[in-house]
């Protein structure tokens, strides 16, 4: 019994630390795009497929000067830059300048698109739920159906 309570402290903390250099990874992928731009990120994370993040260093135009994709399934993805899309306005991306884009990363793009233009209109990003949150508020509902 302690052997397997052992074994599942150790994992967790060696998925801790993987986690922690993946968000150093991406701290430094998103302070060198903010230098040059704006920071427009989309995501579509992945439950039992690759999760998906891109980010877009975009002027004040709309122009996008440069972008990365991180794609992956484990901690030991890493950003990589996403070629084709400089020089196009994020606003008016079509499917044809993702045709070149799997399923998730155009998710993840057209999830970025959507924040930008909800940002730049003065909105605010609704907060996605979480598993968590969503079976706490399906036991609130349950408790209050009993009430």
């Amino acid at each position: 019994m302690i052997v397997i309570m052992v074994f599942i402290a150790g994992a967790f903390l060696v998925q801790m630390g993987l986690g922690f250099f993946q968000l150093k990874h991406f701290s430094k992928a998103y302070a060198e795009l903010r230098r040059i731009g704006k920071v427009a990120i989309g995501k579509k994370p992945g439950k039992i497929r690759s999760g998906t993040i891109v980010l877009f260093a975009v002027s004040k135009s709309g122009r996008i000067l440069k972008a990365k994709k991180m794609q992956g399934v484990t901690v030991m993805a890493t950003f990589k830059d996403l070629q084709g899309f400089e020089d196009k306005n994020i606003r008016h991306l079509t499917d044809e300048d993702m045709a070149h884009c799997n399923k998730l990363l155009k998710a993840a793009i057209q999830d970025a698109v959507s924040n930008y233009k909800i940002i730049m209109s003065g909105g605010v990003i609704p907060e996605k739920s979480s598993l968590f949150r969503n079976m706490m508020m399906k036991a609130e509902r349950m408790v209050a159906v009993k009430k």
